[in-house]
């Protein structure tokens, strides 16, 4: 039953206080949730100090995002209104107040499981990311049966709020105004209710700026790190309304002024020059882009896990790692896949917001398939999805592929199965699509450039039926999928031995981003970036074995180039592994507001404008001993480095200068 205030000259203040108090606790409810449903990964080092310190820097998120979403109910509710007003106008500003408040609680509660696919707090770019896709009303259906105790709470909550309203007791004036020929009181209404809103409307603009004094600015996402022992605590810090809130129309890339444009160029510059002593070759370029295919799961990564007994669900990878070209520490650049395809194909990374969600993507840019295209290579990109879905047809395009081969293409070659290989979610199956690519590649003329995005080991985390028993559920529901995903890779090359063109070709194997984990080394904020980088050349021109080096998805692109001899200048973030020491090896990656920089034997952790934590990574694998105190002179030659990294990048997203000649 709704709570009734006796109405005097205060009354709607007084409830308005006492509804944003409720709000208060409908979202600390909403952060244990979200702590509870992501226990896993937060549980590893999360103490009372920094649970307490978390709660604390939550309250100033919290209150910010409470504001804007109830500005309006707050007005409502303190408008100085004609002293004959209905109770319509009360039961309005109550209906506003619970569907506005609703909506955060969804968004909050939904964001708890979307975590788990993107390390941090969802922000306005989803908007973009999905909106080519109209499969997602089935998405939703699967996600509400799957949690439905989160749909429980969610109901609780919002009946709650609905509940526990505190309103003015309807049918009574303000006692000052039961004569209303009485000018003074009517007066008195109208002068408390112009001052109530004159007080709250300067409190309500510093609360959502997260301060009152001339040196705080408007709080943003980064913030929350300031309050957060580790990156992926950030999310916790803050809630899904402020996330999305924040980043409406802001300026996601801000170019910070750590160097000249001449001391910027010393330090590091993503323009590489042609080298004249490589050897050119005129080989074909086939780059698999594995859907969640995370080094975890590979048993050619993880022989020293679970003390020495762990296999892996990917035996046929396996094999062909032994006579690969691998990395010892591989990392994909970004957390979903709209941020895998520019770091693998471009050699851009993700920092702050997938480049192609931002006005940025209207950049020039290129990548292997236009680089290529000026030594006369056919390229095509394929997959298996509706053509158009998450925006890569149009990355594709931008970046320089000749033809794009998705659902649609699939469908009209007879010669396959059409829509009855259809998954009935995202896309065809990875082994009916990846024998559709290598037969489809045989009728390309050399040399080519093509990559191939599979679809199948991806939530709802489905397989054929007629592989469930041979792959049954395991451990997490991921595993299945990696397996029936490795077994088509297998299927593929056993075709591809076939085609004339397979013995001319380098096959570069990596993954868009990492997935479901239960190994603890693979939840920390390192570990959740660890994902494969395989460069197979079955000519043999390519030695086998595993390095001890640092690799990242932006390394591929001038890795290729330079295997192939490549004599143009061109612009990509990485460098180009097979001809760097691997001393001079590194990687980046951008984790909830923060930098980090994986260099040597060290992890940096950077915030833009300090060190926030150093760490040897190789040894300390679960990231528990911060050393930037005790080694700061490693932190600051790792920070002078990163800092030029991230200054190049924001210069050229924002002056257009990501090809050679802009």
């Amino acid at each position: 039953m709704t709570m009734k205030i006796r109405r005097n000259l205060f009354s709607s203040p007084l409830c308005l206080a006492l509804n944003l108090a409720l709000v208060y606790v409908v979202y600390e409810i909403c952060r244990f949730v979200y702590l509870f449903e992501n226990w896993s990964t937060f549980s590893m080092d999360l103490s009372w100090a920094s649970l307490g310190e978390i709660l604390r820097g939550g309250w100033f998120f919290d209150t910010s995002a409470i504001l804007y979403t109830n500005a309006l109910y707050a007005l409502l509710m303190l408008l100085p209104l004609h002293y004959k007003e209905t109770d319509w106008w009360q039961r309005m500003a109550r209906w506003v107040f619970v569907v506005c408040n609703a909506l955060c609680v969804v968004a909050n509660l939904a964001d708890a499981v979307y975590f788990q696919y993107t390390g941090r707090r969802t922000t306005v770019t989803v908007f973009s990311e999905f909106s080519n896709e109209h499969n997602l009303g089935s998405i939703f259906g699967v996600e509400l049966l799957r949690h439905w105790y989160l749909v429980l709470i969610g109901v609780a909550l919002i009946y709650g709020l609905w509940r526990c309203y505190f309103m003015p007791r309807p049918g009574e004036r303000p006692q000052a105004l039961r004569r209303p020929m009485q000018p003074r009181r009517v007066a008195a209404y109208y002068g408390a209710q112009t001052l109530c809103l004159a007080v709250f409307v300067p409190l309500c603009v510093c609360g959502m700026r997260g301060g009152a004094t001339t040196a705080v600015r408007p709080i943003t996402i980064s913030n929350a790190n300031q309050y957060a022992d580790r990156p992926q605590e950030a999310a916790l810090v803050l809630n899904t309304p402020f996330s999305l809130i924040r980043t409406i129309d802001k300026p996601v890339f801000v170019v910070p002024g750590y160097y000249t444009a001449q001391e910027l160029d010393a330090i590091y510059s993503p323009v590489h020059q042609p080298i004249d002593s490589l050897k050119p070759r005129r080989k074909n370029v086939v780059v698999f882009i594995v859907e969640s295919f995370g080094r975890e799961y590979i048993g050619g990564y993880n022989h020293w896990l679970d003390n020495g007994q762990y296999k892996g669900y990917t035996p046929f990878v396996d094999s062909l790692m032994q006579h690969s070209t691998t990395f010892l520490y591989s990392y994909c650049n970004g957390r979903k896949s709209i941020d895998g395809m520019p770091s693998i194909l471009s050699g851009i990374p993700m920092f702050v917001e997938p480049f192609f969600l931002t006005p940025a993507s209207m950049n020039d840019v290129s990548g292997l398939a236009g680089e290529l295209k000026k030594k006369g290579y056919y390229s095509a990109f394929f997959h298996g999805a509706e053509n158009g879905s998450m925006g890569f047809q149009a990355f594709a395009r931008a970046t320089g592929f000749s033809d794009y081969f998705g659902r649609t293409e699939y469908n009209a070659d007879k010669r396959f199965g059409g829509d009855k290989d259809f998954d009935g979610t995202w896309a065809i199956w990875d082994e009916p699509f990846l024998q559709f690519y290598a037969t489809k590649m045989s009728d390309f003329k050399q040399p080519f450039m093509t990559a191939v995005f599979t679809a199948s080991s991806h939530h709802p985390y489905v397989i054929p039926d007629r592989y469930k028993q041979r792959f049954p559920e395991e451990g997490i529901v991921i595993h299945k999928c990696i397996r029936y995903t490795d077994n088509a890779l297998r299927r593929f090359f056993d075709t591809a031995k076939k085609q004339p063109w397979y013995k001319n070709t380098l096959f570069v194997i990596t993954s868009d981003h990492t997935n479901l984990s239960d190994h603890a080394y693979y939840q920390t904020d390192l570990g959740g970036f660890c994902s494969p980088i395989i460069f197979f050349d079955p000519s043999g021109d390519l030695k086998p074995g595993m390095r001890d080096a640092i690799a990242q998805q932006i390394d591929i692109m001038p890795t290729v180039l330079g295997y192939l001899g490549y004599d143009q200048p061109y612009v990509a973030f990485g460098c180009d592994l097979l001809h760097t020491p691997d001393k001079d090896t590194w990687a980046v990656n951008y984790n909830n507001g923060i930098y980090q920089y994986i260099k040597g034997d060290y992890l940096l952790q950077f915030d833009g404008q300090q060190v926030k934590a150093l760490y040897r990574f190789r040894t300390d694998l679960l990231l528990q001993h911060n050393l930037a105190d005790r080694e700061p002179a490693v932190a600051q030659s790792m920070a002078r480095e990163l800092k030029a990294i991230i200054q190049s990048y924001m210069t050229r997203m924002t002056t257009n200068k990501l090809t050679v000649g802009h």
